[in-house]
């Protein structure tokens, strides 16, 4: 039993430096300033099968090695919260249903069908711009904008909607 976690073990350290290695190597390529990743609470022991364990085990070690070899490359390495980010449909339109034959699948209330990590990786994007501008813009600007688009008030309720009618009116601006 021993020798079959070994095993694993070691097949789950060569997929996290794949993985880590192709997620810089695909920012190097299109020469990206940062990679945006969700902050994900991975301190204390996951409760779960074996399996949601050992697919949990190297999370933690992936971003630490994307973010030595983007430092690397000179690339930023930003974190936003994880809240909602897959739950959200990425149009605005509320609280996504999983698939319960497909896990990965949602329908969004629109009955569009769509992948749950495309949604939450348009929805991650979205958090990390949104806090650009912020931080970009004067507080009357940001406030300005704030009244006319209120999601944007509050991060964790941001989609790509959001987004679009918040460049919609800096441009207006």
């Amino acid at each position: 039993m021993l020798g079959l976690w070994v095993r694993a073990n070691g097949v789950n350290e060569d997929i996290s430096v794949k993985t880590a290695n192709f997620i810089v190597e695909v920012a190097n390529e299109f020469k990206g300033d940062a990679i945006v990743m969700e902050h994900l609470d991975l301190s204390s022991r996951k409760l779960g099968s074996r399996c949601q364990r050992l697919h949990h085990w190297r999370a933690k070690y992936v971003q630490r090695m994307v973010e030595y070899k983007a430092h690397r490359c000179g690339i930023g390495v930003r974190r936003v919260c994880a809240w909602n980010t897959s739950k959200l449909a990425f149009d605005g339109t509320g609280v996504v249903t999983r698939d319960p034959d497909n896990y990965s699948m949602c329908t969004f209330k629109t009955c569009k069908r769509y992948s749950c990590d495309l949604s939450a990786s348009y929805n991650i994007g979205v958090r990390y711009f949104l806090r650009e501008y912020e931080e970009s813009i004067s507080v009357t600007k940001w406030r300005h904008i704030t009244a006319k688009v209120p999601e944007c008030a509050k991060r964790i309720t941001c989609t790509l909607d959001t987004l679009i009618r918040v460049c919609a009116e800096l441009r207006s601006l």
